[in-house]
Formats: structure tokens, C-alpha cells, sequence
């Protein structure tokens, strides 16, 4: 029996590692997230270099540029497109010449240019704007209109009240009138009969007063007795309402003399308040119902008549042809 042969080493043997000449790799990095400012930086650099892409903006605007200026370039003024174009060529050779008009000679008032190019950019139809510009057209005129109807109207509106409020002075003033010389008449007539007259502070007679139920004053000056009563009224209530609250009416100071116990409302007054300012009056309803134009009418012609008075002229005249006034109304006397 052969003895064993040992093992055999047909290949290199496996190299030991040698740890003493190993090389250690650097640890990498991680990669650090990059931020918007640094990506829009980046990206920027990148366009440079490649070329600058312009925006969408930019570029509409350049179209927009570029077809503007196609069309307002003239095929008849240009010659370079005018040798291009074949239509103009055509026309060339049946007679037409730049500058003037199509057709014959005697064809007045002709076009010379051609018609415009309007570009349409929305999407509505065609129309649409015109319709659009008429409508927006007609809304202003409308406007425009009722704001200065609405002007007219104010202006009027003041113009009339201030006239009104013009006049309505003058009513009252002309009332005022009427009434002093009522009052002189009637005092006249008194004296001229002989009756008892009351004297005054100042040493004058003056007639003693009777109070008159309103519907026998003259309606004329009626309204401005009437306003008076009503404020006298309306004042002794006041009066009154204050005496009582401050103190009891049956109380009795014997130190009060007659005058305190005038002021106080404990003695009658010497004046007599009408008693029938409630009752309802047609007649100076029906009168205060017209225009203040109206009513300053009939107070002057009562002045003119009864009195021989000029409420505009401000006199008296001594006959009734009041020679000298130039008429009825303020247009005569200005």
C-alpha cells in the first residue's frame, strides 16, 4: 500500500491581508438639502449658461411687437414686399399705380390705402365689442343725463323755497301793516265818539282793548292774531306749570304786595286770552291754502284800497290815485 501523497498547492496561495499597508477611505459627507434661494441661484446660473429663456410675458410682448409692426409696414411704400408680392404684381400690370385709388380715373373720394387690420384677442364674436361700446355709450349719456336733471331739479327746488321763504316775510310784514293801521282807524273812530281811552306810561290816551272773537278779525291779518294768541297761550301754561311746582297756590304770604302776587299768577291778568282758538276756522284755512304770491296780493290791494298805503313804496298817499306809484307789484318799483 503506497503511502499518501500530501496535498498539493496548484494555485497561489490566497494572499494574507496586510493590514499594516491598508488605506482608510474618508468618511463621505452627507448631502446638505439644498434651499430655495440656493436652487433659484442655481437654476439661474444654469439659464446663463445655457442661455437666458425668456418668460412668458416677454415673449407675447416681442409677438405682440413684431405683428404691429408688420402691419403698419405699407406694401405700396415698401419695395422690397412689394416685389415679394404677388397680388401687387397682378394689380401692377392692370394699371394701378401706388398712391392713387382702384378703378377709374373719375372715381372720386377713393380709398388709397387699404383698409386697417384690427386684431381680435378674447374669444367673444365678432360684434361683440361694438355692441359692448354702444350699450357702455348709451349707460353714460343716460348718466350723464339724469345727473343733470337732477342738478336742474335741486337748483329749482332751492331757487323756489327761497322764494318762497322771501315771500312769507313779506306776508307777514304786510300783516303787521294791516293790523297797525286797523289799530289807528279804530282808535280814530273811538276818539272821534267820544269814548273813555285808557292812558299810558308815557301820558298818551290810547283806546281801551276789546278783545274780538278770531273769526270776526279780517282773515287778512287773522293767522298772525291767531300765532300770537296760540304763543301767549302756550306761555301762560308754562307759567303756570312752574308756579305750581315751585309752590302751593293756596299758600299766603301776608308780606306780598300786589305786584308779587301779579308776578306769581294770583291775581287776574290784565290781558284776555282768546277763547276760541280750538275751533276749527274754513275761512283762514282757505287762505293760508294759497300761494304766498296770492296772499301778499290781496294784503296789498286791501293797503291800497282801504288806506291809500303803497306796501312797496312804503307811504301813504293822500287820495286814491296815489299819484306817484308806479304800480302793483315789486317789478313796477324796481
Amino acid at each position: 500500500m503506497a503511502a499518501q501523497d500530501p496535498p498539493t498547492n496548484n494555485g497561489a496561495e490566497e494572499e494574507e491581508e496586510d493590514y499594516m499597508n491598508m488605506v482608510i477611505a474618508e468618511p463621505s459627507k452627507p448631502r446638505e438639502k439644498e434651499t430655495y434661494t440656493q436652487r433659484r441661484l442655481r437654476k439661474e446660473r444654469e439659464a446663463e449658461a445655457r442661455g437666458r429663456v425668456k418668460s412668458k410675458a416677454e415673449r407675447a410682448a416681442d409677438e405682440a411687437a413684431a405683428r404691429e409692426a408688420a402691419l403698419s409696414a405699407s406694401l405700396l411704400t415698401d419695395p422690397e414686399n412689394a416685389s415679394k408680392n404677388k397680388g401687387l404684381a397682378m394689380m401692377a400690370k392692370m394699371g394701378f399705380k401706388p398712391g392713387s385709388a382702384l378703378g377709374s380715373k373719375d372715381n372720386v373720394g377713393a380709398r388709397t390705402e387699404p383698409i386697417s387690420i384690427n386684431m381680435k384677442e378674447d374669444r367673444g364674436g365678432i360684434g361683440l365689442d361694438t355692441e359692448k361700446k354702444r350699450k357702455f355709450r348709451e349707460e353714460v349719456e343716460k348718466e350723464a343725463k339724469r345727473v343733470k336733471a337732477e342738478e336742474g331739479d335741486y337748483r329749482e327746488r332751492v331757487r323756489r323755497e327761497r322764494e318762497e321763504a322771501r315771500l312769507e316775510g313779506m306776508v307777514g310784514a304786510a300783516m303787521r301793516v294791516a293790523e297797525r293801521m286797523n289799530g289807528e282807524r279804530e282808535e280814530q273812530a273811538a276818539l272821534d265818539a267820544g269814548e273813555d281811552l285808557d292812558e299810558t306810561t308815557d301820558g298818551t290816551k290810547k283806546r281801551k282793548i276789546s278783545v274780538k272773537p278770531l273769526k270776526q278779525i279780517n282773515v287778512l291779518w287773522r293767522g298772525l292774531i291767531r300765532r300770537r294768541e296760540e304763543k301767549e297761550r302756550d306761555r301762560r301754561m308754562r307759567h303756570d306749570l312752574q308756579q305750581s311746582l315751585s309752590r302751593l297756590p293756596t299758600y299766603d304770604d301776608p308780606d306780598e304786595d300786589s305786584d308779587d302776587k301779579r308776578a306769581l299768577g294770583k291775581e287776574a291778568a290784565r290781558y284776555t286770552v282768546v277763547e276760541d282758538l280750538e275751533e276749527e276756522d274754513p275761512e283762514l284755512d282757505e287762505f293760508n291754502a294759497l300761494d304766498p304770491a296770492q296772499r301778499l296780493q290781496k294784503l296789498v290791494e286791501h293797503l291800497r284800497q282801504e288806506y291809500n298805503y303803497c306796501f312797496w313804496c312804503k307811504y301813504t298817499y293822500p287820495d286814491k290815485e296815489m299819484d306817484g306809484c308806479p304800480g302793483l307789484t315789486e317789478e313796477d318799483h324796481d
